[in-house]
């Protein structure tokens, strides 16, 4: 079993997309690429069971609802490019989410979480449909060996996805996401993180991120579906 703490949030009272696929992709457990989907808005602070079966491995509730589920994967696109740290400020300096921000409390992008409580992972635009931003992991993520966890990078491979996909005109949540972790970044490792908008058709928008290390080490990359939603409405 398992329990998502409350301080792994995306909207205020449900898991942070990326945590929970990256959470979903540490149990699957294999070196290649995982594609995690989301069922339903995942619970905070209630026990969770695993199961496996058809290749697969499932999240459910307690009662049998299935949270989401993950496989192994495959990437359809290649990760966006590596911007400058020019770049990489200018989008920093640049970030909607100052001014407006729809899960203003999201553990991967949120500017009301203090350091070592959310990510602060800031990914503006710095040109049409790309985002970036440095970043740095705080100490408070550290597990024995100095790294952030899996589903910590995978939170951080997250937002910056939905904000190229501009979260202050379209409220949305995460749905699917495929990624690779070739390495997890170190504490206090300086890092450019970048997203960019693939496809909008709809309610969907498909995104794709990368984070890497300041001299340009591909540290792991995503492929995302984003699906708007009411907000009103969702819980």
């Amino acid at each position: 079993m398992v329990t998502i703490s409350t301080q792994f949030n995306g909207p205020d009272r449900t898991g942070n997309g990326g945590y929970v696929a990256g959470l979903l992709a540490a149990e699957h457990g294999t070196d290649g690429p995982v594609t995690s989907m989301l069922r339903i808005p995942p619970p905070l602070g209630v026990p969770l069971v695993w199961e496996s079966h058809d290749e697969e491995t499932h999240l459910l509730t307690t009662g049998g609802a299935v949270v989401g589920g993950a496989r192994d994967g495959e990437f359809l696109r290649d990760a966006p490019a590596c911007p400058t740290p020019e770049q990489a400020a200018a989008g920093r300096a640049a970030y909607p989410g100052f001014h407006h921000h729809p899960f203003a409390r999201c553990f991967t992008c949120g500017t009301d979480r203090e350091e070592g409580d959310g990510l602060r992972l800031f990914t503006g635009p710095y040109g049409e449909g790309v985002t970036a931003s440095p970043w740095a992991p705080h100490q408070a993520f550290a597990r024995e060996d100095g790294a952030i966890d899996t589903p910590t990078m995978w939170a951080a491979l997250d937002c910056p996805g939905g904000w190229a996909a501009d979260f202050t005109t379209n409220t949305i949540v995460l749905g699917k996401m495929t990624a690779r972790v070739h390495r997890r970044p170190r504490v206090g490792e300086a890092c450019i993180s970048v997203g960019r908008l693939d496809e909008h058709t709809g309610r969907k928008f498909l995104t794709d991120t990368a984070l890497y290390t300041a001299d340009g080490e591909l540290l792991g990359h995503a492929e995302q579906v984003w699906v708007a939603i009411d907000l009103a409405a969702f819980s």
